[in-house]
């Protein structure tokens, strides 16, 4: 992931773990088959249900290769707002690769049949807003302008896949503003061998999808960061995304978790396009697989992301006026997660219950006032 430095030094630097980089695929179907996230988190299925169309994700990093097979037509023109010596190029141009890689975990489409690498949402457009260096250097002031940028270009989803240090009261008005400005903002937790102790900024933040990984297995990354703000996990060990100059490469971290994640929600913001931004949080933790101890942890957070219980799972509202249109794709409650079932199951109980105390009020009532009349002289 991309990590910000000491509090109070200038500048975040690139710490995504690369673990490989090759070109093109030796036969039409190796990227696929090594993307292990996508039989893992039964994408194919969910994409049955939504591929994301009509959502834009800002995604703010280290620019995006545009140009990339994977990825051509799904990227849209964005800005730099990184100010200072060693940036060149435009939001296109991607000179660290971190930036490319996460676009392709959220919204890459292939190429040919069945070809490279596919993302999560795979209809959905990517803004790329370049707030790094060539080096992957950027600071506060930098992805505050970002966040402004991307709410000023009514994105539904922003993608940090960076963070670290303690942040700054503009970092987190901004954020607040985009949270305001119905925007889910998904950020990565930090990994520990960058340096992370903490949660990092802006994951911090209260309202943040803060996320965190998990390995191939489903188990808790010993890399990522733990603590109380985090939200949910999501694959992010040895995942496979595209590379600058049509290539590949294959990291760890905490970042291709938080990608992973974006695009989850694009698939959910696209199917349900009247959710709140809080609504569509609830509706990915409520259908989460949860892990660890029972409930929400300082390791998984709410649990694993499950795509398809996301989209299809009845998941009650968290107000009224946030319940989402009926669809016939929906399934009833409690062929979700645990915490789906249960919310389920409290309430089939007590439409049981309230009428059937109703019922034996008044015949306990009735009965009294026949008892007093017999005692009547």
């Amino acid at each position: 992931m991309l990590r910000r430095g000491v509090a109070g030094v200038s500048g975040l630097f690139l710490a995504l773990t690369a673990t490989l980089m090759f070109a093109a695929p030796a036969r039409a179907d190796s990227v696929r088959d090594q993307q292990w996230f996508l039989s893992s988190l039964h994408v194919l299925d969910a994409n049955r249900v939504s591929k994301g169309e009509g959502i834009t994700v800002a995604l703010i990093d280290t620019g995006v290769s545009a140009s990339h097979p994977d990825l051509v037509g799904n990227v849209l023109p964005g800005a730099v707002t990184y100010v200072g010596t060693g940036r060149s190029g435009d939001a296109w141009h991607d000179p660290n690769g971190h930036g490319t890689g996460m676009a392709g975990n959220i919204a890459a489409h292939g190429h040919g049949l069945d070809a490279g690498a596919l993302g999560i949402a795979s209809a959905a457009k990517i803004l790329p807003i370049a707030d790094a260096g060539d080096g992957g250097r950027t600071n506060d002031a930098a992805m505050t302008a970002s966040i402004k940028y991307a709410i000023e270009r009514r994105v539904q989803v922003i993608c940090l896949a960076e963070g670290g240090g303690g942040g700054t009261p503009d970092l987190a008005t901004a954020v607040r503003a985009a949270e305001d400005a119905n925007i889910v903002v998904v950020a990565a937790v930090g990994n520990r061998s960058q340096g992370s102790l903490v949660v990092d900024a802006p994951a911090d933040l209260p309202g943040v999808l803060s996320v965190g990984s998990v390995d191939q297995n489903g188990n808790h990354a010993a890399d990522s960061v733990t603590g109380s703000a985090v939200v949910l996990s999501a694959p992010g060990v040895d995942i496979v995304h595209p590379a600058p100059g049509g290539g590949y490469s294959a990291g760890t971290g905490t970042s291709d978790a938080t990608s992973i994640t974006a695009g989850a929600v694009a698939l959910v913001r696209a199917k349900y396009p009247n959710l709140s931004a809080a609504e569509v949080i609830h509706r990915l933790t409520a259908t989460a697989t949860d892990k660890g101890p029972p409930g929400r942890d300082d390791e998984y957070g709410y649990g694993v992301i499950n795509i398809v219980a996301a989209l299809t799972v009845n998941v009650p509202p968290l107000s009224a006026s946030a319940s989402p249109a009926p669809s016939a794709s929906d399934q009833k409650p409690g062929s979700g997660s645990p915490r789906a079932q249960q919310q389920g199951t409290k309430t089939s109980l007590l439409a049981i219950v309230i009428p059937v105390g109703a019922v034996l009020v008044v015949l306990l009532g009735f009965l009294g006032w026949r008892a007093a009349r017999r005692r009547t002289p």
